[in-house]
């Protein structure tokens, strides 16, 4: 893929980061890009992927960033209080989460005023690291429908699949060597349209929440050249933790949404 430059006038720290971020994962990775002519050409929008690895944000936002849509995350708020981490953080405009709280519905509405000023937003509709012993995509929770359908703006489902390679769900350790390939495969947007004007309750939000993972299942079946399981996991019903991780909490019960999300 050719790289397009954005014209979007990014923040310092912004740009900084990012230049440090990028030119050390062309030294670490290689890419498999496709999909990039899905991304609105124009205007903000939502895109949604499966999380799969601790490190697959940073592989993700090179993805975007390379093809002319520099991310604004939802990021976890304890991440923004860490010391320089996070001033770096809220200099370039990112969005604190607070999981678990009644300070979750302002990352909704910060999402919301990011993608109606032309931002891309990316959302990990599942909420955290996929549970699937097999890394396929779990559950969503309704934040990206809900987002998406406020706005009514694209949402963007993507695949990727090789971030896992470097760090499987949930394990420490690292493994940069040999380098590893970032697949990523953007589809074209969800269609959501016939429920805009539907009432935003919990039966749109969960159909709009479905198709969108049902794309991004579809996606990743291309990438990995394999069926996903007819029944996509659900922590609930397996009785492992909703947040964290599932292999030190069991059959903890959720607090709230995640990730700025509702179930």
């Amino acid at each position: 893929m050719r790289r397009i430059r954005s014209d979007r006038r990014l923040p310092r720290s912004y740009r900084g980061v990012a230049t440090f971020l990028r030119a050390l994962l062309m030294l670490v990775t290689r890419r498999d890009w496709r999909g990039a002519e899905n991304f609105p050409s124009s205007g903000g929008f939502v895109v949604c992927p499966n999380h799969i690895s601790y490190v697959d944000p940073f592989a993700f936002a090179h993805f975007l960033y390379d093809n002319g849509h520099p991310p604004f995350f939802l990021g976890k708020s304890g991440v923004f209080e860490i010391p320089i981490i996070g001033r770096l953080l809220t200099a370039a405009q990112q969005i604190p989460v607070s999981r678990g709280t009644s300070h979750a519905a302002d990352a909704f509405s910060a999402a919301v005023a990011a993608v109606n000023d032309g931002k891309c937003v990316p959302i990990f509709p599942e909420g955290t690291l996929t549970r699937d012993p097999q890394i396929w995509p779990m559950t969503g929770k309704t934040g990206a429908a809900r987002v998406a359908l406020t706005t009514r703006r694209p949402v963007i489902p993507v695949a990727q699949w090789g971030p896992q390679e470097i760090q499987r769900p949930y394990v420490r350790e690292l493994r940069l060597f040999p380098r590893k390939t970032m697949r990523m495969i953007a589809g074209p947007p969800v269609d959501l349209s016939d429920l805009y004007d539907k009432p935003l309750d919990s039966a749109t939000l969960r159909e709009a929440t479905n198709r969108i993972m049902d794309a991004i299942t579809r996606q990743l079946e291309t990438l990995r050249g394999e069926k996903a399981p007819a029944i996509r996991f659900d922590s609930r019903t397996a009785g492992v933790a909703v947040i964290g991780n599932p292999h030190k909490l069991r059959h903890t019960k959720p607090t709230g949404p995640t990730n700025g999300e509702s179930s």
